[in-house]
């Protein structure tokens, strides 16, 4: 193994399918589906009986929320009041990730240790509830924290703070490849001498003004029925369902890791982005450039298509961006029908959450050699797309490597190449 390779030490997860890695992972493997009728943000008093969520003008029905999570266990109320729940999970996340790394930054040289989030949106339910103070009470009302809680950067400036982490630290926006692009950035700034890198992200887009944003996005589930809400690849996919949570890595080069006996997940072996340049926000009408992505990955890591035991789809839901990935992954691969999984059916697109998470993912079946399922997709109904979808819990897989593709709306395309640690 190379001395620099990025390898995860440390992983924490804040999703619908569980808080905290052993509850994720345990509902992952039993394919328990966390998409749901939606219940936040919370509705007006209603005058008769509980209002639907068309009577509170929400453009869906369905969501996938993280269920049981106190940010009060997590982040102090001075500092609550100063940020955004997206912000909440991604405080909660990283000290998840950094106690599963037994990484202490207090024992660490502050400037060798570095932070790279993603975010598609930011702050959202804390810009929103600051606009509305504006327009209904007038400036003098707005919050002062309002210039900071919404921003893009604002959980990579908090968790820098509150762990010291003082070498390099930044934020990459590109919607639902983020979190890949803000594990290539740790892996960059790994191979350039930086001690530890957190990275990773989390979004919390369930507020009104955040689904609004996305209701003029065509390929948004509208129907309520959480079992038909999201089926990637399948004939009837009728678009995707929005989720909330993410995830944190803590990635250190492999000889410091060896160093100080930590456990070690995967290594980060390649990293690639690629954009469409087609359209702001349509899908360009081929796989050109998703397919170089999942290509040059593959090359930097120096692991060839038929090594690859597992591909980590993005899973749009919708037809057309579908059969673009689909015929992607059949041109990377060649004749060969790779095993494909979208765990994300069980928790909705976490817009720049959900690379973060298919990572951790990728990292989990890589650690116990297991493929956790697709949920709700027949796999009768993917036939035409020609992809093996993996519908249960594959066990035993005998897994060395993992590839995890995602997209953004805009033309993002990115994919990442993991490998299990060598012996």
């Amino acid at each position: 193994m190379n001395a620099r390779m990025p390898v995860i030490t440390g992983i924490g997860v804040v999703a619908p399918t569980g808080v905290g890695v052993a509850e994720h992972w345990r509902n992952s493997l039993a394919g328990t589906a966390r998409i749901a009728p939606i219940s936040a943000p919370e509705p007006p008093a209603p005058t008769n009986g509980s209002p639907s969520s068309a009577d509170r003008g929400l453009p869906i029905s369905v969501a996938g929320e993280v269920a049981g999570f106190t940010h009060t266990e997590f982040v102090e109320n001075r500092l609550a009041v100063q940020t955004d729940r997206w912000t909440w999970m991604a405080l909660a996340a990283t000290g998840m990730a950094l106690t599963d790394a037994d990484l202490d930054p207090r024992r660490e040289v502050p400037m060798d240790l570095s932070v790279v989030t993603a975010s598609g949106s930011g702050g959202n339910a804390f810009g929103q509830r600051e606009i509305q103070a504006l327009w209904r009470d007038g400036p003098r009302t707005v919050s002062a924290y309002q210039s900071i809680g919404w921003f893009y950067a604002a959980s990579s400036g908090q968790i820098s703070i509150r762990h010291q982490l003082k070498g390099a630290c930044g934020v990459l926006v590109a919607d639902g490849a983020g979190g890949i692009d803000a594990v290539a950035q740790a892996r960059r700034l790994i191979r350039r001498g930086s001690s530890a890198v957190v990275a990773g992200g989390t979004e919390a887009p369930l507020s009104p003004y955040a689904l609004a944003c996305q209701s003029s996005v065509g390929t948004l589930h509208r129907g309520a029925d959480p079992a038909l809400a999201y089926r990637p690849f399948a004939a009837g996919a009728s678009g995707y369902v929005p989720g909330e949570g993410g995830a944190m890595l803590v990635l250190e080069a492999a000889h410091r890791a060896r160093g100080r006996a930590a456990q070690v997940y995967a290594e980060i072996a390649g990293t690639a982005s690629t954009h469409d340049a087609h359209h702001p926000s349509e899908p360009a009408p081929d796989h050109r450039q998703l397919a170089r992505a999942m290509r040059t990955a593959l090359d930097r890591a120096g692991v060839s298509p038929d090594r690859i035991g597992v591909v980590f789809a993005d899973g749009a839901g919708d037809p057309l961006r579908d059969r673009l990935e689909a015929a992607a992954i059949a041109e990377v691969f060649g004749g060969r029908r790779v095993p494909v999984t979208v765990p994300k059916t069980m928790t909705g697109r976490l817009c720049s959450g959900a690379a973060a998470l298919d990572l951790a993912w990728a990292a989990l079946a890589l650690r116990h050699d297991v493929v956790p399922p697709t949920v709700n997709v027949d796999p009768a109904d993917v036939a035409a797309s020609g992809l093996d979808l993996v519908t249960e819990a594959r066990e035993g897989a005998g897994l060395r490597a993992a590839l995890v593709v995602a997209r953004g709306v805009g033309g993002f395309n990115a994919a990442a190449v993991l490998t299990a640690p060598a012996a």
